[in-house]
């Protein structure tokens, strides 16, 4: 009876880390972060110290003879084609 053949064939694979990219993705996740909480959201100060920040706008209507931009008889009128008679 013939002795049975074993073939063991062993590959090592090197695997290199990922951790340089991992690291570069995270910066950049935190910078957008940080960019969108100031751009959406972030408090900033607008004002000087100390100062008020209310707003008071106040409009005068001059009773002129303006009439409203609405009005049909000021409306102006597209010029249309020639009716064919």
């Amino acid at each position: 009876m013939a002795e049975p053949t074993h073939h063991t064939t062993t590959t090592h694979r090197e695997t290199r880390g990922n951790s340089g990219l991992a690291f570069i993705v995270g910066v950049l996740v935190v910078v957008v972060a940080v960019l969108a909480f100031f751009m959406f959201g972030g408090t900033v100060d607008t004002g000087a110290a100390g100062s008020d920040s209310d707003i008071n706008v106040t409009i005068q209507d001059d009773g002129g003879d303006t009439a409203p931009a609405d009005d049909a008889q000021n409306a102006p009128v597209a010029d249309a084609p020639a009716a064919d008679e």
